[in-house]
């Protein structure tokens, strides 16, 4: 399962830097042959439209909306908009993008994940594996690739030898796919900035991993050019101290690097949402702003000085709230006023329809719905979840895929401690859905369902998480009952008047 890299006792940095260097310029004939291709990928990477799609989800999920940036104009000479800075310009932002992220991922991984095996070793070994750090851990997958259409997981080992999983960011990975299909990963690039400190300046460079057959390799890209890590330009996936205080190096056969993906286009969920959230953070913007602009509500009408132009005419207004009349007849000089209302009404009818077509486009759920207002039925908050379920289902397709990609890892490590081969084992998956549900109806629903198995029932029952808990508990309880039934009796009761109870059947002794 595993293939091995030798490292040679006594080799040193210098030894692997001069690999490295044959690596890129000699001896490779794939992308990674030189430093030019590999600067080229980065750089078309970060200019790429996907990766701008990746940041903007990124960037509306923590709040840093578009909005911030808008300016306040008026139309002045010759028609054309001018920036003014003395009205009233606020950037409200309503975070709906955020509400429906957060929403689905607590839809489908709110409640923990069952991974189960018949093989009760296998199971046990899972689930040591798959344990509450691990959940939070793909909660937080789920939420990068909701923002950014497509998240990793990288496969390594922490210093005891065991597993360690590290979450990577989708605008950080410059993917290398082996097919057009984009299931398979024959290497990727890792990108990050950080801040280099010398006697007279600071200075930001990106950090290179380049993820391939051989193991990782990293370098510093500084002002254009590839430079080979000072501390550890290579590492192999595993290593393992000898007795004899030498090393050994292993590496996967496969890239241990696992996308995790939204849809299978890697789309970010802010595509489909981003125009309606820009206008709900507008209406809300201009609204407060209308509110603000006192003078603005209230028009002055100056008779009787210098007239002006058009130009200046639709700027003072716009931005002083009052204008300038010549009177031609010469009448004495007045001023007046025009009321202006601002209609909060129309806001809230244009802020509503936003609203919905922004939890429509999400296929998100509305959690005021009418439908569960006055008779919320299990039929109802299906209805309501439907288009939520939908997407959950897509979500659901890439995550099993991708799981399946996770388990050869696993199976591979389980197998190399001597735990066991468990490759032809099969394993069951269970997303569990974070639903309301009427429970009154529900519970009634499966008491009606006498013709069913009480393993089945309490499958259903929406109090029990754990069947065969549950099932043991029962069992327990009728076994006490029995036995303080016996014990009511003469301590000369015949053995065969005695009655257990096992595996939910009574017996008689």
């Amino acid at each position: 399962m595993v293939s091995y890299f030798n490292k040679k006792e006594g080799e040193n940095v210098n030894r692997f830097q001069d690999f490295l260097y044959r690596f890129f310029f000699e001896e490779r004939t794939d992308i990674l042959n030189n430093s030019d291709l590999i600067i080229k990928e980065i750089n078309d990477f970060k200019t790429s439209f996907r990766r701008k799609c990746m940041i903007n989800g990124e960037r509306y999920y923590e709040g840093k909306h578009d909005i911030i940036h808008m300016k306040r104009t008026v139309i002045g000479e010759g028609g054309k908009l001018e920036e003014v800075e003395n009205l009233p310009n606020h950037h409200v932002i309503d975070n709906q993008y955020a509400k429906m992220v957060n929403q689905k991922k607590n839809y489908l991984l709110g409640q923990p994940m069952v991974i189960k095996s018949d093989n009760q070793v296998y199971s046990n070994a899972l689930n040591d594996i798959f344990n509450k750090r691990f959940m939070r851990m793909m909660k937080n997958i789920l939420e990068d690739a909701l923002n950014e259409g497509i998240s990793y997981l990288y496969i390594g080992y922490d210093g005891e030898g065991h597993l360690k999983f590290t979450k990577l960011k989708g605008h950080e990975v410059v993917p290398l796919w082996k097919d057009s299909d984009h299931t398979e990963l024959e290497g990727a690039i890792r990108f990050y900035p950080t801040i280099i400190e010398s006697k007279h300046e600071k200075r930001i460079v990106d950090k290179i991993e380049v993820y391939n057959a051989d193991g990782v390799y990293r370098m510093t890209l500084d002002d254009g050019r590839l430079i080979a890590d000072e501390k550890k330009p290579y590492e192999p996936y595993i290593t393992i101290a000898n007795d004899d205080g030498s090393e050994e190096c292993l590496n996967w056969i496969n890239i241990p690097l696992v996308p995790f993906k939204y849809n299978s286009k890697e789309i970010p969920l802010l595509n489909k949402v981003k125009s309606l959230q820009d206008g709900i953070n507008q209406i809300l913007s201009t609204f407060q702003n209308n509110m603000e602009e006192d003078s603005r509500n209230t028009i002055l009408i100056i008779v009787n000085y210098d007239g002006e132009n058009l130009g200046e005419f639709r700027r003072n207004l716009a931005q002083y709230g009052a204008v300038k009349v010549k009177n031609i007849n010469g009448a004495g000089g007045d001023v007046r006023s025009l009321q202006v209302e601002v209609n909060a009404e129309n806001y809230k009818v244009i802020l509503e329809l936003f609203k919905k077509a922004l939890i429509e486009n999400a296929m998100g759920f509305d959690a005021k719905d009418d439908r569960i207002a006055g008779n919320p039925n299990q039929m109802n908050i299906q209805s309501m979840y439907s288009d939520i379920d939908l997407d959950a289902n897509d979500i659901e397709t890439e995550f099993q895929a991708s799981f399946e990609q996770l388990i050869w890892f696993i199976n591979c490590h389980l197998e190399n401690i001597g735990i066991g081969n468990f490759e032809s084992e099969d394993i069951e998956i269970i997303f569990n859905r974070d639903m309301l549900m009427n429970e009154s109806e529900i519970i009634d629903n499966v008491n009606k369902s006498t013709d069913l198995s009480l393993e089945t029932r309490l499958a259903n029952h929406p109090w029990i998480d754990d069947v065969d808990e549950e099932l043991e508990k029962i069992n327990k309880q009728k076994q006490e009952e029995i036995d303080s039934y016996v014990s009511a009796f003469p301590t000369g009761l015949p053995p065969a008047g005695r009655e257990t109870i096992k595996n939910g059947e009574v017996n008689e002794e």
